[in-house]
């Protein structure tokens, strides 16, 4: 697409390399016939991705695939991974000491297996340095359109998105997940009597005492089962949760943020600046900015 709407004078070529040049079974059947064998790529290249998918430990577990991946990296100008793609990019070396992602399902599994990087499950994409790592899916497209901006413009790049008809473009420091796209409250009764208290009351009382009283146990006890439930205490939930919703009302009303951090349940503007920039990595003005922006340009 990015071809034909910007007349590239060097258009992009698109190769799609296995071992061997052999075709990629995938589930549930489908077949990718591949266009070059990896032994025999030579470059040097623009952009190397390393896919994920269903064989992704045992592709990081052979030595010969990820030798290769090691000397197409050398000669490629940026180098990226697509959801657990990043397993093959950590087995050669490429992440150590480097921040990067993947798929918030194989997030902690990613980390413990591979110690030396600094793994965040929370931005659909992660770029350092020249290693790009997508959390996988839908972020692969916003990632992908990230590259386009970068070699062409900001312009090519939302063209390119109104033609894919995709979101335009989301920033790689937003959330994997949000409190409309996370997992349904868990089957334990209290846990989820205090899950739906907290969605209904954020600018109530919800600390961990109140919270706690509601569920009918003592603060202690249902910390323990937040943390075996939802795998993070009462009041980091509670703060999650409220940081997602200020930024749902940041980028779908007008409300001044003095507002929105009232609406939330969030102390003062200031309370605000620092919990969304803690967890988004850009403050409430400019994350409401970009939005707006985005949105301005959709076709």
């Amino acid at each position: 697409m990015a071809n034909g709407l910007g007349r590239l004078r060097t258009p992009y070529q698109v190769m799609m390399v296995s071992p061997g040049q052999h075709a990629i079974s995938c589930r549930p059947g489908m077949l990718l016939h591949s266009t070059h064998a990896l032994e025999r790529l030579t470059g040097p290249l623009d952009t190397l991705i390393v896919s994920g998918g269903f064989g992704h430990a045992e592709a990081a577990a052979n030595p010969v695939i990820v030798a290769h991946v090691q000397r197409l990296a050398r000669i490629s100008r940026r180098v990226a991974s697509v959801c657990t793609g990043a397993y093959v990019l950590a087995a050669a070396g490429l992440l150590d000491g480097k921040r990067a992602t993947t798929h918030w399902s194989f997030a902690d599994t990613f980390a413990a297996r591979y110690p030396g990087v600094d793994v965040d499950p929370g931005p659909i994409f992660i770029r350092d340095g020249k290693i790009s790592t997508a959390a996988g899916i839908t972020s692969a497209l916003d990632l992908t359109l990230a590259f386009i901006e970068e070699d062409h413009g900001v312009e090519l790049a939302r063209q390119v998105s109104r033609m894919l008809v995709t979101y335009l473009q989301r920033p790689g420091n937003q959330a994997q997940m949000s409190m409309f796209t996370a997992a349904p409250p868990p089957g334990h009764d209290a846990v989820r009597r205090v899950v739906d208290h907290v969605n209904a009351n954020l600018a109530g009382d919800v600390s961990t005492v109140a919270l706690a009283a509601i569920a009918g146990v003592t603060p202690r006890h249902l910390t323990r089962l937040f943390l075996t439930h939802m795998g993070q205490t009462p009041g980091r939930f509670v703060r999650e949760v409220r940081v997602a919703a200020a930024a749902h009302l940041i980028v779908s009303t007008s409300l001044p943020l003095a507002e929105v951090a009232t609406r939330c349940g969030l102390a003062s503007t200031e309370t605000l600046r620092v919990a969304f920039t803690r967890r988004y990595g850009i403050p409430p003005s400019q994350y409401r900015a970009r939005h707006r922006g985005a949105h301005s340009n959709r076709g």
